[in-house]
């Protein structure tokens, strides 16, 4: 009997995790590490964070759903990898801690046969001064309690405005190297729809702030749309949008101190500046949560497995070159670790070879760029791929990787909203092919244009709405959830 080991219960590992039984049965085992005693179908929190859905929209609670497929779920935490075992045994194991409240604290060593790292970010709010819900000056959507916790702050800033009031409300990103700029841009456009809707918009200045270097960037160095002929890039799609809503932005900026009512930034050009904020959501940067390595002997072996950032190496092209010298073939395939073959990383918690969009500096040295994007479908195409492989290795006696998922391979679509309401709302539905742009395969836009398109109107709202129900619906392993695609 073999065991396999997923650490973590987001898009990705819960992917794996739940095909994995799927295809392994009961003759072997499958272990899941998660912190968490909910999942969250993250993508529609921006819908929590303006009062448009509750927590228990977006949420469902894990032990049923895993005692039912015959899952081995432990609410903990993973602290280090020991890949070559230790004193007592070869075996290789985890040492993690629950946060389950019946074993709050205590500690465990779990063996496994393969394992998949598929922890996610730490959510670096400790990056930039004054940042975050938490101690912090803004509020944030990352999770579904943030989400809460947003739109009690909203709806007081609402009242505030019925009363004549006029604010200022500042939506982005929290520091010069964030991802995720998409979360951030569906939260500003759905409040900015709902003060539409309540008749308050008058009574706001909504202003973007973002370290992409042009409205559109989204982290994967924009894109282009054919459209009636022509390629039409996504930095005329979201200047467009932005002027048409009255949003005004502010771009190639890194926060680098939040105060109460108050952003401190530094611009591309080195320039410094202040913004001033009555409401504001800034999305933090991303990092490895903190994992530790040891080799047999009990050697620290963290920057063997992990990147600096805390990420996972895999079959990644790691070799420090310039811009122009990246390529698509240096993003991995398998997601395997090539020091320890039976270790394998999902989602967020692989290490990315490079930027996508073009690193860039201000003259003062400060990086100043998006990260490379690697949420929702790709992270569940990935998990499912890796599931595979590992399906195949355990009953096939498969010696090498069996399925590929490089994001410079596969297509994804994104359904971003701009506004909730089954006749009045709004979404921009885009899609992308490849993620990772490839300039040998495809010159010049680094993009197959037959493949990516997008469009904003009611039936992109329509599409992100029935998206909602129907990943929670795989999520909770119901009747035909398996083919329901990543």
């Amino acid at each position: 009997m073999a065991r396999v080991v997923v650490m973590g219960a987001g898009v990705s590992g819960h992917t794996a995790v739940t095909f994995l039984k799927k295809w392994l049965g009961n003759e072997h085992e499958v272990v899941v590490v998660t912190p968490n005693s909910k999942w969250n179908w993250i993508p529609s929190n921006i819908w929590v964070g303006v009062g448009q859905m509750t927590k228990d929209d977006v949420t469902f609670d894990l032990a049923p759903v895993y005692e039912k497929a015959g899952i081995d779920y432990r609410q903990a935490k993973g602290v280090s990898i020991h890949p070559e075992g230790g004193e007592k045994s070869d075996k290789p194991f985890i040492t993690i801690e629950y946060t389950d409240p019946a074993k709050a604290g205590e500690t465990e060593e779990v063996s496994y046969d393969y394992l998949i790292n598929a922890t996610g970010p730490k959510l670096n709010f400790d990056a930039t001064e004054g940042l975050g819900p938490d101690g912090g000056h803004t509020v944030s959507v990352c999770t579904a309690d943030h989400a809460v916790h947003a739109n009690e702050e909203l709806h007081k800033l609402m009242d505030r405005m019925r009363k004549g009031e006029h604010v200022k409300i500042l939506v982005g990103t929290g520091h010069g190297m964030c991802t995720c700029q998409g979360a951030a841009f569906e939260y500003i456009f759905n409040i900015e729809h709902e003060l539409t809707q309540a008749g308050l918009r008058d009574k706001a200045t909504i202003t973007w702030i973002s370290n992409e270097s042009f409205l559109g960037d989204f982290g994967i160095g924009g894109l282009h749309i054919k459209r009636g002929g022509y390629a039409a890039s996504s930095k005329l799609f979201a200047e467009s949008l932005f002027a048409e809503r009255d949003v005004n932005w502010i771009i190639g900026a890194h926060v680098s101190k939040v105060e109460p009512g108050k952003v401190h930034y530094e611009l591309l050009d080195g320039d410094t500046d202040v913004e001033e904020f009555d409401f504001s959501m800034l999305i933090p940067p991303f990092s490895g949560v903190g994992l530790k390595a040891y080799g047999k002997d009990g050697s620290d072996i963290t920057d063997t497995i992990f990147a600096p950032n805390g990420f996972l190496k895999v079959d990644a092209d790691y070799t420090a070159k310039p811009y122009e010298e990246w390529k698509a073939s240096d993003w991995p395939r398998t997601y395997q670790n090539p020091t320890y073959k039976n270790i394998f990383a999902t989602g967020i918690a692989f290490a990315p070879p490079h930027l996508i969009s073009k690193p860039m500096k201000s003259p003062n040295g400060t990086p100043i760029n998006p990260t490379p994007p690697r949420t929702g479908m790709p992270s569940g195409i990935i998990g499912k791929a890796v599931a595979q492989t590992i399906t195949d290795m355990i009953l096939n006696g498969a010696t090498e990787p069996t399925h590929h998922a490089s994001m410079a391979e596969m297509g994804a679509a994104c359904v971003a909203s701009t506004g909730k309401g089954l006749f009045n709302g709004t979404a921009a539905a885009l899609t992308v092919y490849p993620v990772v742009p490839d300039f040998e395969k495809y010159p010049g836009l680094g993009r197959d244009l037959d493949y990516t398109f997008g469009e904003i109107g009611l039936a992109g709202h329509w599409i992100k709405h029935i998206l909602h129900h129907m990943f929670l619906w795989k999520a909770q392993l119901k009747p035909g959830w398996a083919l329901i695609p990543e």
